[in-house]
């Protein structure tokens, strides 16, 4: 595994690992609508191969994520390469089916009504355990709480990571879509290693989570990290700087996010080997202050 991504981008410790600041994020790893098998396994196989090759060291999923297919692929090409990776997942949104379903000719998008959330303390345990099998591990280096079940104290949802925690079954906490308040009130009873919000180019609303991270030293995850929106337009900034660079929408994305702080871990995915390479080319783009500035301005 070469060491050359960890030096391009930095490195960032969860769990007593340190990682690359660059990852991969697994939930395209799966069929249309995060649902069920992807088109091509053996290419899915051959992406998280590659993307260790390169060295990348932080493998995100959930269990919802097919739901189980994305962890049930990553076991299969991680194995071998166990202590080279940190593999995070999450555990509180259950699936009903697919989030998209093709509809009139095109694809329509459900959203969040295809995520219940599910938060109840024994539900956590079970998915934690059935993570565990499914990963083929003796421990989880990073567990996170993929939502807030507004039903269930967030103190009992919490408290059973902790729990899980405490019996060495999961090594560290993370946290998913949360506000600030959320944070402070999760930290009050365990440690809180990661958060992961939405954030990127045209969504800065977890910015005052993200600065919250940056000044406590916590892992923030961006996720959805390349969405460039009308800014990637042909003569629009990203458009222009990725020229100028001769590089593609995507790495200017992502080399934006690397310049928000130390903490930022943002984990693009792709079940294609060659968007993963594209992606990861993220590494060696050095904006200057004027775009990084035009970038952070354009929102």
């Amino acid at each position: 595994m070469t060491a050359a991504l960890a030096e391009a981008v930095g490195t960032f410790e969860i769990a007593g690992k340190k990682v690359a600041r660059l990852g991969f994020g697994a939930m395209r790893l799966t069929g249309l609508g995060v649902w069920g098998e992807p088109d091509d396994r053996q290419e899915c196989v051959r992406v998280l191969r590659r993307a260790v090759e390169l060295g990348v060291q932080l493998i995100d999923t959930a269990d919802s994520y097919g739901p189980y297919v994305s962890e049930e692929i990553i076991r299969e090409a991680i194995h071998p390469y166990r202590d080279d990776v940190l593999i995070a997942t999450k555990a509180g949104l259950t699936r009903n089916g697919p989030d998209v379903i093709r509809a009139g000719g095109g694809l329509v998008r459900l959203g969040p009504a295809a995520w219940p959330p599910v938060g109840r303390p024994e539900y956590l345990r079970q998915q934690a355990l059935m993570s565990l099998r499914r990963l083929g591990v003796d421990h989880i280096d990073l567990f996170q709480l993929h939502r807030v079940d507004p039903k269930v104290p967030l103190e009992d949802q919490v408290g059973e990571l902790k729990r899980l925690q405490d019996e060495g079954k999961i090594v560290a906490i993370g946290l998913s879509q949360v506000t600030v308040g959320q944070i402070e009130q999760a930290r009050a009873i365990v440690e809180i290693a990661t958060v992961q919000n939405r954030y990127n180019l045209t969504d800065r609303g977890s910015a005052d989570v993200l600065e919250y991270c940056t000044r406590h030293g916590i892992g923030f995850i961006p996720w959805a990290p390349v969405a460039a929106g009308e800014l990637a337009r042909p003569g629009g900034p990203v458009d222009r700087i990725a020229s100028t660079h001769h590089a593609g929408p995507s790495q200017v994305a992502l080399a934006w996010l690397l310049t928000r702080s130390g903490v930022v871990l943002p984990i693009p995915g792709t079940s294609k080997v060659a968007h993963l390479e594209e992606n990861l080319a993220a590494a060696i783009l050095r904006l200057s202050d004027a775009e990084t500035d035009e970038l952070t301005a354009a929102a």
